[in-house]
């Protein structure tokens, strides 16, 4: 073993955690056996081997994670705090003589389908070394969410540098997640899988833990549920470094698998309304502000072309002045989408698949503003934040 690789073994062996103790009417809270439940697979680490050697070897690493609001860091209390800063620390600490970077690529309230949209100009194009995907509370328990995480999934993979990716599964206050469809997906390209779920649930229904323990609110993890999260993917991690091959080449990469579901969302358009361009406009605006296309008089017409098999609109929603647009592409059926939001606690980015299948060529997207909205909304404005496109 060098001198480097037993330095950091010496680190790991006399790690001693500093995740506070903890129990309920259940009894103590087993950190260790919710770590060891935690780890749903530890899939091919050929990857992730790669990544460690070249930290082992105080190289540049680069960290990256993408996901919703609990990636973004949401309730915790400051960003250092949250999973993936806290992932990156451990590079940083267990690597001393390397450069470790650290990118955050979540952004709230949003699934895999945009993700997938995303990933080139938010994650990939820093080339990550390591990557964690976390879309199980915000993605649906679907085949359609495995199809765009798949996409996800086949971009990171395909990229030149070969990054590993490990897929985090969070949980919801009733203990759901997207896990079963997301799982279908890691176990197809043999990814390291860690579930905060399954860690952490049976925890709370034996009482030993509280939800409030780990969580600040129906999805957010708090401090020590992001250290949690943190801790459940670098015990995984720790064993994989403990037995990287001394004196001998590292395990082959083997190559990506055919997809499972489709490899649509493996290429994508993504246009921001900083980026669109209406082929007919009549009554719509650019709100540089905003970044998006908005109108607020019904009968506002605004047209785009696309090419790509799906197509998708990403529009802002919240509980304000807002109203319902037509939206059609080509002579497709039309849908009708409601911009007014139920719940109180903000705006988000919603993205609506607006067709499938079709026929290579441009796409004409028609979106015309009604005069009908939500019977407690007090005007009619629309925004269209973006459009993107998947399949070849």
């Amino acid at each position: 073993m060098s001198g480097l690789r037993k330095t950091v073994a010496v680190v790991i062996l006399l790690g001693v955690s500093v995740l506070p103790t903890v129990g309920g009417e259940g009894g103590e809270f087993d950190l260790a056996a919710a770590c060891a439940r935690a780890l749903v697979s530890a899939g091919d680490t050929a990857r992730l081997q790669r990544a460690l050697d070249k930290a082992c070897q105080g190289r540049k690493v680069t960290v990256g994670v993408i996901g919703g609001s609990i990636t973004q860091g949401a309730a915790a209390s400051k960003l250092e705090k949250n999973y993936g800063s806290l992932v990156a620390r451990w590079w940083r600490e267990t690597f001393p003589k390397a450069t470790i970077e650290f990118v955050n690529a979540g952004i709230g309230a949003t699934g895999s389908n945009y993700g997938a949209l995303r990933a080139q100009r938010d994650l990939l194009s820093r080339q990550p070394d390591f990557v964690i995907a976390e879309f199980a509370v915000n993605d649906g328990n679907a085949k359609e969410f495995a199809e765009t995480l798949e996409g996800l999934t086949r971009q990171i993979l395909s990229q030149p540098n070969q990054p590993a990716l490990v897929f985090l599964f969070t949980m919801n206050n009733s203990g759901g997640n997207a896990q079963e469809w997301h799982g279908k997906v890691g176990q197809h390209y043999a990814l390291p899988m860690n579930s905060f779920r399954d860690a952490l649930w049976p925890e709370i229904q034996a009482r030993r833990l509280k939800w409030e323990d780990v969580e600040a609110d129906m999805v957010h993890p708090n401090d020590r549920g992001h250290e949690y999260a943190a801790k459940f993917v670098t015990s995984f991690i720790e064993k994989v470094l403990k037995e990287l091959p001394e004196g001998k080449a590292l395990p082959e990469l083997k190559p990506v698998p055919p997809p499972l579901i489709s490899d649509l969302f493996e290429h994508v358009t993504l246009l921001e309304a900083d980026t669109l361009k209406p082929a007919k406009n009549d009554g719509w605006s650019f709100d540089a502000k905003n970044k998006c296309w908005k109108a607020d008089k019904p009968g506002s017409v605004a047209e785009f072309d696309l090419e790509g098999q799906v197509l998708l609109l990403m529009a802002f929603r919240i509980r304000g002045p807002m109203g319902k647009a037509k939206i059609q592409v080509d002579d497709l059926p039309a849908k009708t989408h409601d911009a007014w939001f139920d719940q109180t606690w903000g705006g988000w980015r919603e993205t609506l698949t607006l067709a499938r299948g079709l026929k290579p060529g441009t796409h004409r997207v028609r979106v015309e503003l009604l005069p009908e909205k939500h019977p407690q909304s007090t005007g009619n404005e629309y925004r269209i934040l973006a459009l993107g496109a998947a399949g070849k």
